[in-house]
């Protein structure tokens, strides 16, 4: 029950807001009090009524959690997380952050550590009615390897494979070593089939086959374990570059004006944003040669880039990275009428050669130029003055950076080391460093 005192303020401020002698005067003034409070109470309730709506649609963590158990439990698929997952409880699904209903993101629990639990799901509106339609699309998973398949071949399928993925590598044979290592679920030396489906189907995922290839690398997040395509990472303290995301359903009536200044108030210190400035410039370093193949930043938005609590970099999603080999892959022989027929991804656009009309297969914007898109908005606000300057030239340069091989090697690393040469010196010998 709300209290007297209360009620009595809410009757004054609804239908008393003024004095007597007043409103006699002036009575159109309380019925335009009593519009404002009723179309606040309609905001509310349609804020209110979008969150339930989109958590619904969006957040279907039960029915994977419901889908992967009963595949562990029929002996279907294993992992190192099933025990925790379906039988001990001990790893559990907490807070929603999925953005897709086919791609379920949650904040969890794992034996009291805080961790991220990710798990792909179909989409409900090609699933039929009937109960079991879930577990049926899920099957075909795991359909492979099949029984009687030799170690010898899983490995032959997994290097074919990898070199479809990642290009014709000559680390490509430790790759699959690594692989046949994490399906190795009980240690015993040996892979069984539940093993190998669920590694076969986790590397379908393009992130996971990411996590796998850059698993020493620093701003990599951790893979913390799997169950079937069920998997488990680390979590990134801040998961995006901005505290503050106005949800889908209310860009159209906040400002971007206003959204852009909120999050500049929220922003770490300067220093501290140099700092994971310098870490998100050493993850396109390790992404442009490593020891397994380039990759390609296909859409970098603000809300895949993370920090953890001591400020260092950390990609808080990998799925819009993919292989230089896939994006060539995808555009070779590609028919176009613009450029925009010739995009992998968001933002991973080569040229249309029109007298052919076919895309080239050399993406025109690299990676560093695409990350310093990001930096003039993340970097400059808030400068200090004496840098302000060179910064400014530094990100303008950075920007208009080429794609083509004939400017990628030697350029590119310049760029990149003078833009942190400049950070890290502003920063160094500070506590901030």
């Amino acid at each position: 029950m709300m209290p007297r005192a209360l009620r009595r303020l809410v009757h004054l401020m609804l239908f008393c807001p003024l004095s007597k002698g007043l409103q006699s005067r002036l009575p159109a003034i309380k019925v335009k009090y009593l519009l404002l409070a009723w179309l606040g109470i309609l905001i509310a309730s349609w804020i209110l009524y979008m969150q339930y709506a989109s958590y619904s649609e969006l957040c279907r963590g039960h029915v994977c959690q419901m889908i992967i158990c009963d595949h562990y439990r029929r002996g279907i698929i294993s992992g190192s997380s099933c025990k925790a997952l379906c039988d001990q409880r001990s790893l559990t699904l907490q807070r929603c952050m999925s953005t897709s209903s086919t791609h379920q993101v949650y904040i969890g629990l794992w034996k009291e550590r805080p961790v991220v639990i990710k798990c792909g799901i179909d989409d409900p509106v090609k699933i039929d009615g009937a109960p079991d339609s879930v577990l049926r699309q899920e099957m075909s998973l795991f359909d492979k390897p099949t029984r009687g398949t030799s170690m010898d071949e899983f490995k032959e399928m997994l290097h074919s494979f990898l070199k479809a993925n990642l290009g014709e590598q000559p680390s490509l044979s430790t790759l699959v070593d690594r692989v046949i290592t994490l399906a190795d679920v009980n240690q015993d030396g040996k892979v069984s089939l539940a093993e190998a489906k669920s590694i076969w189907a986790l590397l379908q995922i393009n992130e996971f086959l990411l996590m796998v290839a850059l698993q020493e690398k620093e701003h990599t997040p951790k893979l913390l374990g799997f169950c079937g395509d069920l998997y488990v990472t680390e979590r990134v303290g801040h998961s995006s570059l901005y505290r503050l995301e106005v949800p889908h359903y209310l860009q159209a009536l906040v400002p971007e004006a206003l959204s852009s200044s909120l999050n500049h108030w929220l922003a770490p210190a300067w220093p501290r944003r140099a700092r994971i400035t310098i870490g998100l410039l050493e993850f396109v370093e390790e992404v442009f040669h490593g020891s397994y193949g380039s990759f390609l930043i296909c859409d970098a938005n603000p809300h895949h880039v993370g920090y953890n609590a001591k400020y260092d970099c950390k990609m808080a999603n990998l799925r819009s990275v993919a292989s230089e080999a896939v994006v060539r892959g995808f555009l070779k022989g590609r028919r176009c009428e613009t450029n925009a027929d010739c995009t992998y991804g968001r933002d991973c656009t080569a040229t249309c050669d029109r007298l052919v009309k076919q895309c080239n297969t050399e993406v025109v914007q690299p990676n560093l130029a695409k990350v310093c898109v990001l930096l003039q908005d993340f970097l400059l606000f808030g400068a200090p003055s004496d840098l302000r300057g060179d910064l400014e030239k530094q990100l303008r340069t950075c920007v208009t950076l080429s794609g083509l091989a004939s400017q990628m090697e030697v350029h590119h690393s310049l760029v990149l080391n003078n833009l942190k040469t400049l950070l890290w010196k502003k920063i160094s010998n500070t506590q901030y460093s």
